[in-house]
């Protein structure tokens, strides 16, 4: 019995021991304890053209727009425009009632008529003035031969003095009225011609040739002129031959932005048609919108921290772009109304066979470094201080090697919507790993074990979205 204990002892402790060294070789054999896989996509790094483009909105804008509003107020009494006519320079566009303008002519003129009356009859006065001179100057002549005969007392002749001295002053006098009416006439004459050009601005003229883009008045209504406030904008006469799209383009794209570069120009009303146009950039905004030279930086301190700040960047659209449409604007007048809604994509730069890889491969990693140094406290105890220093984000790739993910360090260039530059870190002919994204972006590490992804598996389900 004792005998038969022992031997089942000896049958479990070989089993243990097999059971061991089966454990150790299906380890080592990586049968147990493999690392799971993670499922991607691979793409080999070849050479591409990649157009670097800087996307925005906007509105189709005329180049040249005139806002016409009158320097004097009153009444409409005469519309002689429709909204969308095309006018010439000096075209009688509007009249404004005239009549308190030409009241005031009147009296401005009536004014100046009595100015140079008062200029004759200071005239007259000054005639007047010399003659009783004449007189009194030889009453003092004769006065002081007889003064001197001792014809006449001497109260005489001082009498005889004093009215000559008086006359002198009279005419001094008389002359200084003189002057005093020129310049009155003068003066009643600015009257007049500031009245002459008020009546004159009571018809209002087109300055410019063009299409009135924009009407805001009807025949009766009453306006305001700018010489007492800002004024009521009346129309618009803007050239419809020439556009421009105005797009607002972010702080961090507007470095990228030249003037001349190129542009495709898409407007909604002719998407429907897959019609594309042509522009270049002529204006970009030195200030950002909602700012200004004067009052910038208070407007700055204003603005929110997480407000977006967009500089305006004008593009003229090309006519060779849409010269069929222009050829029938006759019948359905120019293609392009303003306040059209455009997108435009601005091609900052352009390279061909240069090496690229999918904008999806490319993430950043970073990197932590802890220096740890001692310190004293006032009790003279050492203190640990850790003082943790970040590394700037790293650009880096996964390189599959043998069916690992092998982190490398790249650096990159321009890229489009698909592609990405790469300068210096990969070649021609490797295979990277370039999705699903999330796996690229957060999940892999360096060397992670990986397999190429089922494309079957990929497919959207109802109301699910593939990773």
């Amino acid at each position: 019995m004792k005998k038969k204990s022992n031997r089942v002892w000896w049958i479990l402790g070989g089993v243990i021991v097999l059971l061991i060294v089966g454990f150790v070789a299906a380890k080592q054999a990586g049968i147990i304890g493999k690392p799971e896989a993670t499922e991607v996509d691979f793409v080999t790094v070849n050479r591409a053209s990649i157009i670097e483009r800087v996307s925005a909105s906007g509105r189709v804008q005329p180049q040249v727009e005139v806002k016409i509003s009158p320097d004097v107020s009153g009444e409409i009494i005469g519309l002689y425009v429709n909204e969308g006519d095309p006018v010439k320079a000096g075209q009688l566009l509007c009249r404004i009632r005239p009549d308190n303008y030409e009241s005031l002519m009147s009296r401005a003129r009536a004014t100046v008529n009595s100015s140079k009356a008062q200029f004759e009859q200071a005239k007259a006065s000054v005639a007047q003035s010399e003659a009783r001179l004449i007189r009194a100057k030889a009453d003092f002549e004769r006065n002081r031969k007889l003064l001197a005969d001792k014809v006449i007392s001497t109260a005489d002749f001082e009498t005889s003095e004093s009215n000559f001295n008086v006359a002198k002053q009279e005419v001094e006098a008389a002359r200084a009225n003189v002057r005093a009416a020129q310049f009155n006439i003068q003066s009643s004459q600015a009257s007049l011609r500031d009245a002459s050009e008020n009546l004159r601005k009571t018809t209002i003229y087109a300055p410019v040739n063009g299409t009135v883009s924009k009407l805001n008045i009807e025949l009766g209504e009453r306006v305001v002129g700018t010489s007492q406030m800002a004024g009521t904008e009346i129309m618009r006469i803007a050239n419809l031959q020439n556009m421009e799209v105005r797009v607002n383009v972010n702080e961090n794209d507007i470095v990228r932005v030249n003037l001349g570069d190129t542009a495709d120009i898409e407007v909604d009303s002719y998407a429907m048609a897959g019609r594309k146009f042509k522009g270049v950039v002529y204006e970009i905004a030195n200030t950002a919108n909602g700012l200004t030279s004067s009052s910038g930086a208070a407007a700055a301190a204003s603005l929110a921290s997480d407000a977006v700040t967009e500089f305006e960047v004008k593009v003229k659209i090309l006519n060779s772009s849409y010269e069929d449409l222009l050829a029938e604007k006759d019948k359905k007048g120019y293609p392009f109304k303003p306040g059209m809604t455009a997108s435009v994509e601005i091609i900052t730069d352009r390279k061909t066979n240069v090496l690229a890889v999918p904008i999806a491969a490319v993430t950043t990693r970073s990197a932590d470094s802890t220096n740890v140094q001692k310190d004293q406290d006032e009790s003279g105890n050492q203190v640990a201080n850790q003082a943790v220093k970040k590394e700037r984000p790293k650009e880096i790739v996964f390189v599959n090697q043998a069916g690992k993910a092998v982190q490398r360090e790249v650096k990159t260039g321009i890229s489009d919507f698909e592609n990405i530059e790469i300068v210096s870190g990969l070649k021609q002919g490797e295979q990277i790993i370039a999705g699903p994204f999330i796996a690229v972006s957060k999940k892999l590490k360096n060397n992670d074990v990986v397999v190429k992804r089922d494309p079957n598996k990929t497919k959207k389900k109802p109301g699910n979205e593939a990773e």
